[in-house]
């Protein structure tokens, strides 16, 4: 397992104030714990940024030497980063003192190798990554960088389970062994037709105004105005008087001249 040196001091002053001013300084808090006890610790920013860019996504033991009026070295490893939620800005890092003769539970990344595999190449599958990371147990110099996974033989319908996974004896995986960590699915095939209807759904439906001819106009303004505001008295309830009904006029017949 690869290993790091990097320096803090240890620290008396505790607080959201005292924090603050530390930070102000160019510094960050941190804690290391472990065996029944923890040390408050404060480092420069800048330096551990460097350092955690650098190893960032692996596993790494830190041998993290603590100046407390005499120099002690502690091998740890970052269990836990406090981020600035708007900026992403760190501030506050936990360091967990291990024993290397004791085993301890991480998350190693998983690397697809292989890729693509046979059933995506030749008949056009899918391949799936369920699992980007699996929890292990082991001791502290035994922790692999990362977890390889062979794909390069799966077809359509082909997985590989957590059980099929090869790993370094003494290293145990805290995972149901059932589980796939990958495998390769049949692609979405769209039936004809299917196609032709989605596309008709999703278009929008085009509402055209439409020219009043001559002769509507008016017809249909005095109608909209109905609409919009009823006379007074059939607002307040009261009945308009009734039009006297129009009588139709027959033209007499003249009678014929003999």
């Amino acid at each position: 397992m690869k290993e790091v040196m990097f320096k803090v001091q240890a620290r008396k002053e505790a607080g959201k104030e005292k924090t603050k001013k530390i930070r102000a300084q160019g510094l960050l808090p941190g804690v290391v714990y472990g065996e029944g006890k923890s040390t408050p610790v404060v480092f420069n920013a800048h330096e551990f940024e460097n350092l955690y860019h650098s190893i960032r996504g692996e596993n790494v033991l830190i041998n993290l030497e603590i100046v407390n009026g005499g120099k002690e070295t502690k091998k740890t490893l970052i269990r836990e980063i406090q981020r600035e939620p708007v900026w992403g800005k760190i501030l506050h890092v936990d360091f967990q003192h291990v024993s290397l003769a004791k085993k301890i539970s991480v998350k190693v990344p998983v690397h697809l190798v292989g890729t693509p595999p046979v059933g995506v190449k030749e008949t056009g599958g899918i391949l799936q990554h369920t699992f980007r990371e699996l929890e292990i147990s082991c001791l502290p110099t035994e922790i692999p960088q990362h977890i390889d996974v062979d794909v390069s033989l799966l077809k359509i319908g082909d997985s590989v389970h957590v059980r099929d996974l090869k790993l370094a004896e003494g290293i145990q995986i805290l995972v149901d062994p059932d589980l796939s960590v990958a495998s390769v699915v049949p692609p979405t095939i769209i039936k004809e037709g299917e196609l032709e209807a989605a596309a008709e759904v999703a278009e929008p439906e085009v509402i055209t105004e439409r020219k009043p001819e001559e002769g509507e106009e008016a017809e249909e303004g005095a109608e909209a105005k109905g609409k919009e505001k009823k006379p007074a008295a059939e607002a307040k309830g009261e009945k308009k008087p009734a039009e006297p009904a129009k009588t139709e006029k027959k033209e007499e017949k003249k009678p014929e001249k003999k």
